[in-house]
């Protein structure tokens, strides 16, 4: 089924998000996670996209599983800066032979020390769309950044560049995370008066690792609140504490979300089916509602 059509149903979508192994060794192990997320029922799962050849022959197989054993619908990453436009032609084709509809169109993150853009490489994401659109009849999905992309100076080039993206022809758009929802209701009115009409889902994380906070503060430009630094500095050190912490403050963030009329939320669920099932069993009866 195509995400486009899930998300014009009247009623509260929860989507998660996997990766593939990093290892062939750990194939099995992350299909085991996988298979109890997918048993949460949620409305479709993500599976990520490791650029250059490592993790990506994986997705299109991991997004198969999905789709075809555990009967929920997947959207297939795929990251096009570090493969040539041959090589994601062939990931396009072989997603399209294993009966996958829904596509998460991706630029990703530029190899240091690399020129860019190489030759016959793709430069922006909305190349990428416009390939995917010319070789199937695909639902496509791209990303947002309501704190403004890393490479932008300025907010207003980032819409611009957005709605650009968008004009190629996206279907919805997922955001990138973030921890203060008054940021995403803000980039959603500012996106709104550019004429960005499509669904937009926000990117939730529950951070149950401490650790995990510089590193997604460097790759993301997340901005922490302060009550979610109090949240990390008095509980980081423990990690039992640090999950239901991270899983509450995620919850909240969803239920505020839900309560203000977004009704499609995505979470990056982190191969961690305890995680995705508590943060469901959290809004049991929110969702109902």
């Amino acid at each position: 089924m195509k995400i486009k059509d899930i998300l014009k149903e009247e009623k509260v979508h929860i989507s998660f998000e996997v990766f593939p192994p990093k290892t062939d060794a750990g194939y099995e192990s992350v299909l085991r996670a996988t298979e109890k997320i997918a048993a949460l029922k949620p409305a479709f799962m993500s599976v990520t996209y490791g650029a250059g050849g490592g993790t990506s022959k994986n997705t299109a197989s991991i997004a198969s599983q999905i789709q075809d054993d555990f009967h929920v619908t997947s959207l297939a990453h795929l990251t096009c800066v570090s493969s040539t436009k041959e090589e994601v032609h062939t990931v396009i084709e072989n997603l399209k032979e294993k009966g996958i509809e829904n596509i998460l169109a991706l630029r990703g993150d530029i190899p240091a020390d690399t020129e860019f853009p190489l030759p016959n490489h793709y430069k922006y994401a909305s190349e990428l769309i416009e390939d995917i659109k010319q070789q199937g009849d695909f639902c496509i999905g791209a990303a947002c950044y309501p704190e403004g992309h890393v490479d932008t100076e300025h907010k207003k080039d980032d819409i611009r560049n957005l709605k650009k993206k968008v004009d190629c022809g996206v279907d919805f758009l997922t955001t990138q995370m973030f921890f203060d929802n008054n940021i995403f209701y803000n980039f959603l009115y500012r996106i709104r008066e550019q004429g960005i009409t499509i669904p937009v889902l926000p990117g939730i994380m529950p951070v149950t690792n401490g650790k995990q906070i510089a590193r997604i503060c460097q790759l993301s430009g997340t901005i922490l609140p302060e009550r979610f630094r109090a949240v990390v500095d008095c509980f980081g050190d423990n990690p039992a504490a640090m999950q239901q912490a991270g899983i509450a403050y995620a919850t909240d963030q969803i239920v505020d979300l839900i309560a203000n009329g977004i009704r499609n939320i995505h979470i990056y669920s982190m191969n961690k089916p305890e995680i995705a099932g508590a943060i469901m069993e959290n809004l049991s009866e929110i969702i109902k509602a």
